[in-house]
């Protein structure tokens, strides 16, 4: 199997973390996050090149990424994977206007911005931008504001699709509740359903697999989690 370039953000924690500890043994990964390089070089697997880009300030973030892997010697990748994202739980009339700020531009703003600099990357190898969703986009209580900017990757999505037709594949995924720390740092309280979650290592599978199918928009649940075990063993290629 050929080795690919494969970037990932969001990459120090949650599906992002579990999704390059699953791709770092057969591809070359370069994975960004907001944690000091040191921070983030305990949790990565070796080999794994690392790019600090905090998506809360969406300019510096992408010029960081496409500075970094040029500094690498990088002109090339075959996946993007923008998956950095954060969000606040709770009744909408409580939530601060910086938390809003927060979250439009580390889930909407910062991935939109990447997603421009990712073209000049992707196209030399007809390479494929993937961007993880949620399944919240359709709208969710007590996450207004993250509903909205997973909302509006769906149609940044669709128009890059358009846009980038024959050049570069376009794809959102749109994971369903997993068991990481989001929630807890959200402020929510997920009780006796977080048993239903869905476990990091499992849903960087899924990932994996549907980033292979190139199916677009595609929701990975938990049902498709207890019905299609026999996927996660396809890998990317």
């Amino acid at each position: 199997m050929a080795r690919r370039r494969i970037l990932v953000t969001g990459a120090t924690d949650g599906i992002g973390l579990a999704l390059v500890r699953r791709l770092a043994s057969r591809h070359d990964v370069v994975a960004t996050g907001r944690r000091d390089i040191a921070a983030a070089q305990r949790l990565l697997p070796e080999g794994v090149l690392y790019i600090k880009a905090d998506q809360s300030r969406p300019v510096e973030a992408a010029k960081a990424v496409g500075r970094g892997l040029l500094e690498i010697g990088w002109r090339e990748l075959d996946f993007a994977v923008l998956n950095a994202g954060t969000g606040w739980a709770g009744s909408p009339q409580d939530e601060a206007a910086k938390s809003v700020r927060e979250t439009v531009d580390v889930n909407l703003a910062g991935t939109g911005a990447l997603a421009h600099i990712m073209f000049s990357f992707l196209r030399p190898a007809s390479g494929q931008l993937t961007l993880i969703g949620s399944v919240a986009r359709s709208g969710s209580s007590q996450f207004a504001t993250y509903a909205a900017s997973k909302a509006g990757l769906y149609g940044l999505s669709r128009a890059l699709g358009q846009e980038w037709r024959g050049k570069v594949r376009v794809q959102l995924l749109d994971p369903g509740p997993t068991m990481t720390d989001m929630h807890e740092k959200a402020g929510l309280k997920t009780g006796w359903t977080r048993q239903w979650f869905i476990r990091p290592d499992d849903m960087a599978a899924m990932i994996e697999a549907a980033i292979r199918a190139g199916t677009t928009p595609k929701t990975l649940s938990f049902l498709q989690y207890v019905s299609g075990a026999s996927i996660f063993g396809r890998t990317i290629r």
